[in-house]
């Protein structure tokens, strides 16, 4: 499991370290001038202010959930732990965010290649395909406690419980400055440099929180 573990989170740092590079591959005097003119996103401060604030907070929950995994694979080895059937759902959940984090893909591209066009759509379907997510997840939850899978049953339902609970929350943390940014794109009061930013560093968050969801999923199915 420790093996597991650590292959998990050498594929999350190359894939992350990836997303890295394609989302910032901008010539540098055009970097220059978005972050010239890039002072008032919506995640506030300059444009390298927020790159290396959205970079802490992305360590941050990355040290969380390997805290958690870990006292996940060390509460398995106790003999009272019974692995619980995952609500098949999760499979529907998991396709809607992958397909969450393709729409702000091309939404950031669009951004990037000054299509006005893309933003409005590809921000809409973003939002309504992860709130499908959360609301999915909801639903799961209650298909759970429904047949009789309770928090308090076993070791297994708690941590799953926490587990998919805490991811949700940032979610929906991201889904704050996605209104916020849809907002602004809706009122058509956002600057072209500005706008563009704050749809590169959403769509960083949310391919980084799609991997952190592969990984728990893929560690709940297989456990």
């Amino acid at each position: 499991m420790e093996i597991g573990l650590i292959t998990l989170a050498v594929i999350l740092a190359t894939l992350l370290g990836w997303l890295l590079k394609q989302s910032f591959n901008t010539q540098p005097w055009i970097a220059e001038q978005v972050s010239a003119t890039a002072h008032h996103g919506p995640l506030g401060g300059s444009s390298n202010t927020r790159l290396i604030a959205l970079m802490a907070l992305m360590a941050v929950v990355t040290s969380f959930f390997a805290l958690i995994l870990s006292a996940y694979a060390l509460r398995m080895e106790l003999g009272d732990w019974v692995p619980m059937t995952e609500p098949q759902l999760l499979w529907t959940n998991t396709v809607m965010l992958i397909f969450a984090s393709l729409a702000l893909q091309w939404t950031r591209n669009g951004a990037v290649k000054g299509q006005a066009s893309r933003l409005k759509p590809g921000l809409i379907a973003t939002g309504v395909l992860t709130a499908g997510f959360i609301i999915g997840q909801l639903i799961a939850w209650q298909q759970l406690q429904a047949g009789g899978q309770l928090i308090t049953n076993n070791p297994s339902n708690a941590f799953f419980y926490f587990l998919t609970g805490a991811h949700a929350v940032h979610i929906i943390g991201g889904m704050y400055v996605w209104a916020r940014a849809t907002a602004r794109v809706m009122l058509g009061t956002a600057e072209g440099g500005t706008i563009r930013r704050s749809i590169e560093l959403c769509t960083i968050y949310w391919h980084f929180l799609l991997l952190v969801w592969l990984i728990l999923f893929g560690l709940l199915l297989s456990t």
